[in-house]
C-alpha cells in the first residue's frame, strides 16, 4: 500500500527551514510520499537534500523531490494576464506543489510546464513486506 501525504500551506508556513525538513523526513523515512501545498524555498530544498545525503544506508535511499509551479501565459488577455501575476506576487509560496517520496519507491517524476506524472515501483513494498 502506498501513502501520499497532503501537508497544507497552514501547517508549514509558520514552520523554520529545519523543523519543515523534519517534518518533511519524518514522513518519507515511514514511505510516505508527501504532497506539500506550496514550494519549498531555494535554500530549504538545498538543506533538505544535504541532510538527506547525510542520513542514506541501506534502509533508507534517499529522497525524490519535485517542486510544480504552473506557469503563466500571456494568452493575448492583458488583464487576465496581469491579475494573474498579482496573485502570483501576494501568494507566492502557495502557488505550486511539492512532492518528496522515497527514492526506493519512486521511479521517474515528470515534469512539463502542464503538469507532473509520478511513476511508482509498487515492487519495492511487496518485497519489504516478505
Amino acid at each position: 500500500m502506498i501513502t501520499i501525504e497532503f501537508i497544507p500551506f497552514s501547517q508549514m508556513s509558520g514552520l523554520s527551514t529545519e523543523q519543515k525538513i523534519k517534518k518533511i523526513l519524518k514522513s518519507v523515512k515511514s514511505d510516505k510520499i508527501v504532497l506539500l501545498q506550496g514550494k519549498l524555498k531555494k535554500d530549504e530544498e538545498t538543506e533538505l537534500i544535504k541532510l538527506t545525503m547525510s542520513m542514506v544506508n541501506e534502509k533508507f535511499h534517499g529522497i525524490e523531490p519535485a517542486i510544480f509551479s504552473p506557469e503563466i501565459k500571456n494568452t493575448g488577455n492583458f488583464l487576465k494576464f496581469l491579475k494573474e501575476k498579482f496573485i502570483n506576487m501576494l501568494l507566492s509560496d502557495r502557488q505550486g506543489i511539492t512532492l518528496v517520496g522515497p527514492a526506493n519507491l519512486i521511479k521517474e517524476i515528470k515534469r512539463d510546464p502542464e503538469k507532473m506524472q509520478l511513476l511508482l515501483d509498487l515492487n519495492v513494498s511487496r518485497r519489504k513486506k516478505k
